[in-house]
């Protein structure tokens, strides 16, 4: 089956780079017009939305900031009239060693919240109201297996955010269904991306790939093959279900 997605509008944060770039490329494949945002990369994000076509456009915006992740979706809707899906795909992960001084940490994990659970729920907050005038809406939120199974010690914030959303993702679903909304989840496990590879060079090659059951590590167009079909509207009774894609390291 060929999924066609012409004439749909769809909003993808931190699509300048890694499974988001994926994302978008694969969306655009399908026909959709794509939001390509980013935070600070927008001569990425605008190669990226020109070699997309279908009326694509690059937005960029700061997540960490309350303000500019609400004016980044009025944008969208501003330019384009109306939204069809929203994925919240965005996300940092900082080291944050236990052992360093309190207020570093704290800082540490505000942001990580900010950028990873308070932006998505404020992006899912402003565009609920426009799916339900709609009729219809899909969100899809880019989780973790590290909302499952945890994570180390210095990765304790991204983990948690990581689970709130699985948690902001369930909320939805079950609260807005009948009005024609359905919002789903993916937990990626370690897919082969810039910012993972953060994490192998400070554990190893080996703490990646040891406890994976395939020969290789996931890569992004794995996981926007999937978000694909989730935004197409085909699967819309598995809403409020989360798909790990994770070469089998977490079985659920």
């Amino acid at each position: 089956m060929q999924i066609d997605l012409t004439h749909k509008v769809v909003l993808v944060t931190g699509a300048s780079r890694g499974i988001g770039k994926s994302i978008a490329e694969v969306l655009g494949e399908a026909g959709a017009s794509v939001a390509v945002h980013c935070n600070n990369n927008l001569e990425s994000a605008q190669k990226i939305a020109g070699s997309i076509g279908n009326a694509s456009k690059a937005f960029q915006a700061d997540l960490g900031g309350a303000k500019a992740t609400a004016e980044l979706l009025n944008k969208v809707l501003s330019h384009y009239g109306h939204l069809d899906v929203l994925i919240n795909n965005a996300g940092i992960a900082i080291s944050s060693n236990l052992e360093i001084d309190d207020e570093q940490w704290l800082q540490q994990w505000n942001k990580t919240i900010a950028v990873n659970l308070t932006a998505p729920a404020i992006l899912c907050r402003l565009a609920i109201p426009h799916f339900i005038e709609r009729k219809e809406g899909i969100i899809i939120n880019i989780s973790s297996r590290a909302a499952f199974r945890g994570d180390t010690a210095d990765y304790l914030a991204y983990a948690a955010s990581k689970g709130g959303l699985v948690a902001l993702t369930k909320s939805i679903a079950r609260a807005y269904g009948k009005q024609g909304i359905t919002a789903f989840g993916v937990a990626p496990g370690f897919t082969r991306t810039e910012m993972a590879q953060d994490f192998i060079d400070a554990y190893g090659e080996d703490y990646a790939t040891k406890d994976i059951v395939l020969s290789e590590l996931t890569e992004p167009v794995d996981i926007a093959h999937t978000v694909c079909f989730l935004a197409s509207g085909l699967s819309k009774h598995a809403t409020g279900a989360t798909i790990d894609i994770n070469a089998g390291s977490y079985v659920r």
